[in-house]
């Protein structure tokens, strides 16, 4: 295996705090760890510079403008502790809690993964309204629908909250528009000639037709479908169509997903699909930004109506439910729906003494 900067043991001398207090959520099997910056009982963090969701993630990017830049920051040694072994693992994602753009939202959120940090993430979005529920931080009824506001890298987004009897059922993400920005890009892969799908949905995905190469979208196709995605998100590194107009930000293929047709149901396409990320990463969620992209195609070919709805699979058999708000002229609005629950609260502490530090992924 090549090393990584990240793949060797951090010195335990790095600057994450040694107390750092997480909520753990998962959407329809996709983890995500919460950490609240402006919880002063979570103490000690250091802070994400910036006066915009977006300019605290162009900072915590770095300036190699990318998500492999190598040194990012105090925070983002908080970023290491939590996703790298033996605290976190190389599929963990999560964010962190800061103050929003103005007053019309709740709070923002900086979204990371092992690789770095990323400009949009539905499943994300969706655990962030449950839990912003679930702890009062906006209140709910126990019957009835609540909307959670939140500013993301992307721009605002909406999380409806669904309540029933006292609990959370489900939630709603609502996305920044959605649209297409080229069709049929041939990709060459070591499996073969893809066709790629490329469109914009707070992030930039392409979407490739599994049996285009020869696969499906089953737990056993996995590595080969990681393999896949890297090489169609390193072929495409320099496409126009992954350009976003709104700058470098949004810019550039974040996540490749895989599909394969199911029968329709009554009320509109059935479809399964895995999304890879970063660096060979696989979503066990049906990926609630990459639901946003899958729509605007689908639309666009025809295939989803007014009223229609796309009952969108994961590889690990977890469902989304994807329909078309409205039409902008940004793109199309997408709204998500699936269930996030509470999985556990984390204090994670580092031992002064201890030389692996913030961790190691292998």
């Amino acid at each position: 295996m090549t090393a990584t900067p990240e793949s060797a043991p951090a010195s335990a001398s790095a600057s994450a705090p040694t107390v750092v207090r997480t909520a753990d959520y998962h959407t329809a099997g996709e983890p995500f760890r919460i950490v609240d910056t402006l919880d002063t009982f979570s103490g000690g963090l250091p802070p994400a510079p910036g006066d915009t969701v977006a300019e605290r993630c162009a900072t915590a990017i770095g300036p190699g403008g990318s998500g492999t830049a190598p040194r990012r920051g105090a925070l983002d040694d908080v970023r290491r502790l939590l996703v790298q072994e033996p605290r976190g693992h190389a599929g963990m994602y999560g964010g962190f809690v800061v103050p929003p753009d103005d007053d019309g939202a709740h709070f923002g959120v900086l979204f990371w993964h092992k690789d770095g940090y990323s400009t949009a993430c539905g499943h994300g979005t969706m655990a962030l309204g449950a839990w912003a529920v679930d702890t009062g931080r906006v209140p709910a009824p126990a019957d009835g629908d609540v909307p959670v506001r939140i500013d993301v890298p992307s721009g605002r987004v909406g999380a409806t909250v669904h309540r029933a009897g006292g609990r959370t059922t489900g939630v709603t993400f609502r996305n920044v528009p959605a649209r297409t920005s080229a069709r049929k890009v041939p990709v060459a892969t070591t499996l073969g000639l893809a066709e790629v799908d490329i469109a914009h949905a707070g992030a930039c995905y392409a979407s490739v037709a599994a049996r285009d190469l020869g696969l499906e979208v089953t737990r056993a196709c996995l590595p080969s479908l990681a393999r896949a995605g890297v090489e169609i998100r390193a072929a495409l590194a320099t496409h126009p169509g992954t350009w976003h107009p709104g700058g470098p930000l949004l810019s550039g293929v974040y996540g490749v997903i895989f599909y394969e047709e199911l029968p329709d149901t009554p009320f509109g396409p059935h479809q399964r699909n895995v999304t890879v990320f970063a660096d060979g990463q696989i979503d066990r969620s049906p990926c609630g930004s990459g639901t946003s992209a899958r729509l605007a195609l689908l639309a666009e070919d025809g295939r989803l109506g007014a009223g229609d709805d796309l009952l969108h699979e994961s590889v690990t058999g977890t469902v989304f439910t994807g329909r078309v708000a409205s039409a902008t002229p940004a793109g199309l609005v997408t709204e998500v729906t699936g269930a996030a629950y509470r999985t556990g609260e984390h204090t994670f502490t580092v031992d002064p003494y201890d030389a692996l530090g913030t961790g190691f992924l292998l």
